[in-house]
């Protein structure tokens, strides 16, 4: 192996290292409010959760849910210990999957705040605006996630192929 291409796999390395942790940081620090069901957090799943009821599903975003903090927040979990092991067990398979399912879950919330009332700028509990800090960090996951994937493409090839979903 030569040093250019030693140098550009221990970069690669660390740039997976580095989103990684970035989706766990904020996966992980958020499960506090999801489950501990903050102000916040019924805050954002009521707004949602009244314009699922406008659109005839009520319940939807509710405690019991189908789509509940505690789902999301179970999601988030699963993704980011899925990345977590991948990363300290060396297996791109489970970094991928915890990105694939980071990416599903990530792609949801983006789009419910640019396509409900939850809107880009979420409300805080003092009554000001998070001034988009939500929305940002959410796209900074999606990015990181979907720069993982691209990362790991030899490996999602391999299992599309094992799978015959790929020729």
């Amino acid at each position: 192996m030569n040093t250019t291409t030693r140098t550009r796999t221990r970069t690669g390395k660390i740039v997976a290292i580095v989103l990684t942790l970035y989706i766990a940081f904020v996966f992980l620090q958020s499960l506090f409010f999801k489950f501990s069901n903050s102000s916040e957090t019924q805050y954002i799943f009521g707004i949602l959760d009244a314009w699922g009821a406008s659109l005839g599903f009520p319940g939807l975003f509710a405690p019991k849910g189908v789509f509940s903090q505690y789902v999301v927040g179970s999601a988030e979990l699963v993704a980011s210990s899925l990345l977590l092991a991948g990363l300290a067990w060396g297996r791109p398979l489970l970094q991928m999957s915890g990105a694939l399912m980071a990416l599903a879950v990530i792609s949801g919330a983006i789009f419910f705040h640019l396509f409900t009332p939850l809107g880009v700028q979420v409300r805080n509990t003092d009554g000001s605006l998070d001034g988009g800090e939500l929305f940002a960090l959410a796209c900074g996951v999606w990015i990181a996630a979907a720069a993982l994937l691209v990362m790991h493409r030899n490996t999602l090839r391999s299992v599309l192929r094992r799978t015959g979903l790929l020729a």
